[in-house]
């Protein structure tokens, strides 16, 4: 009977860690969560990296790459095929007044526009079309993304370092309420989506 119950989330982090492929499951669902998935992969990589520490760095590495990889990959669809595609992929990704909004915060600001929003938990897919489609330098683009994601993720890592079993201690006490609710907004998020 115990067996029917559903595995503690420390338990399910725990394995998720031992496997040799948790790594590259994490650089995917980081460039996942760069193109598609409005949910910040912070649901993720917070528990991990507390369950986990001795990973924390390598964990924000991964998350970073597989950012940047699918940062690239947006900005050459911005690039490539926004005038054939643009409508459909501006609406996917967040609609027009949101992409008009921030290709004028990238003519205006450029760097600091795309390391803001880098930084922020606003889904960046519109930053790498706007930028792609406005032929704003990839050299640039690519190191402003990195410099905002990376503070982000190696802000967590530290984070985890300076807090610690305090942390921990707060996370597992509160993470089936957390889960719960993340799940919900998920439910609510995709129901939005089906039904606009």
């Amino acid at each position: 009977m115990a067996r029917l119950h559903l595995t503690s989330a420390r338990d399910w982090l725990d394995r998720l860690n031992r496997s040799p492929h948790a790594l590259w499951l994490l650089f995917g669902a980081s460039m996942l969560e760069t193109l598609l998935v409005p949910i910040p992969i912070e649901v993720i990589l917070i528990p991990w990296m507390l369950c986990h520490p001795e990973r924390k760095w390598t964990i924000a590495g991964v998350a970073l790459a597989g950012n940047l990889v699918a940062a690239s990959l947006g900005y050459l669809l911005g690039v490539s095929v926004m005038e054939q595609w643009g409508n459909q992929l501006v609406g996917l990704f967040g609609g027009q007044e949101a992409f008009e909004t921030f290709r004028s915060r990238l003519q205006a600001d450029g760097f600091l526009a795309v390391t803001t929003i880098g930084v922020t938990p606003i889904p960046f897919q519109t930053a790498m079309l706007a930028a792609g489609a406005s032929g704003y330098p990839y050299p640039l683009f690519l190191l402003a993304a990195m410099l905002g994601r990376g503070v982000r993720y190696f802000g967590l890592a530290l984070l985890v370092a300076l807090a610690g079993d305090a942390a921990l201690r707060l996370w597992e006490r509160h993470a089936k309420k957390v889960g719960l609710v993340l799940l919900v907004l998920c439910g609510i998020w995709v129901w939005q989506e089906v039904t606009t």
